[in-house]
């Protein structure tokens, strides 16, 4: 297939046939990652913008290594950095960062929308790195790489969503990626962490850890997003951790074949145990290594690449 969106916005607008396009071109990537010399001259001449309204290490540091594979021109702007700090506006900021003949921005925005809004107002291929509540789709591309490359395929997987799914725009994107290949999916978290649009998916809501654990392909951890919480949605921390922590003891229940996922970044003894982290089940370093190729495959496929 040829690709023909200017833009990544979301997982929800994409097609089962686009996902797998650019996983392939992003497993082509990754071979490149593994040469003593990681570079190719895709990008060229050509101008990226990451620009990140908050804070980022894994996506960002991403996103940059997958701009200087290419041997694109890249330059970081963060809020404290720029004059939003001043009281310029978003679209100010973007249409005087494309007025000196930029060719994409990646932006990150605590605003859902955020990427569409510019999307719809300047030239530039517009990547969407995270935006407020509503999707991070290169973060969801890369855990359907890491997925696949075990696996082999997404369909007929049995998998669990376990943790802050209310505040999390990885489970969002998730969520419409897995549902597009007919993924079985049990979204477990305490019953004021479980968001409303779930009426709107084909997915199992369980409240008990230990039967949503039961029979799993893949245990995929969110972050408890305590910056996020206006006001305190269960009890206490410890309360949480004995509820819905994926402890050593529990840890030790899950079938062999399994594995652990986590978006990053990870709080140790909070949504898991740092020997689960650490364990053999799980693939977090994987998602890491993934997000460059898939990262590189799409601003690659936005350049007008194609997989030949």
């Amino acid at each position: 297939m040829n690709w023909t969106k200017k833009h990544l916005l979301s997982i929800e607008e994409l097609s089962r046939e686009e996902i797998d396009f650019i996983l392939k071109n992003a497993f082509s990537f990754k071979e490149i990652l593994s040469r003593p010399i990681k570079k190719v001259p895709a990008l060229r001449g050509k101008t990226v913008v990451n620009l990140f309204f908050e804070p980022s290490t894994r996506t960002l540091v991403s996103f940059s290594l997958a701009e200087k594979h290419l041997s694109a021109d890249s330059i970081n702007v963060s809020t404290k950095t720029s004059s939003v700090m001043k009281g310029e506006s978003l679209l100010d900021t973007a249409k005087n960062i494309e007025s000196m003949k930029t060719d994409m921005v990646v932006i990150r925005h605590s605003s859902s929308g955020a990427p569409k809004f510019l999307a719809e107002r300047i030239k530039s291929n517009i990547i969407n790195a995270g935006d407020g509540l509503h999707e991070h789709p290169t973060q969801a591309l890369l855990d359907f790489m890491t997925i696949k490359e075990i696996f082999g395929d997404l369909k007929n997987l049995n998998i669990l969503i376990l943790g802050d799914i209310l505040h999390s725009r990885v489970a969002r994107s998730l969520i419409w990626g897995f549902m597009k290949y007919g993924t079985w999916v049990t979204l477990c978290a305490p019953p004021t962490l479980m968001p409303l649009y779930l009426n709107d998916f084909n997915v199992k809501v369980e409240y008990d850890i230990d039967k949503a654990l039961e029979n799993k392909d893949v245990v995929y951890i969110l972050r408890m997003q305590m910056e996020r919480q206006e006001k305190a949605l269960f009890p206490s921390l410890r309360e949480y951790i004995k509820e819905y922590s994926l402890t050593y003891e529990r840890y030790l229940k899950i079938k062999n074949k399994s594995i652990i996922m986590h978006p990053g970044p990870i709080n140790r003894g909070v949504e898991l145990d740092g020997t689960v982290a650490d364990s053999e089940k799980s693939v977090i370093l994987d998602q890491v290594t993934n997000g460059v190729a898939v990262r590189m495959a799409i601003l690659y496929l936005l350049n007008g690449g194609t997989n030949e």
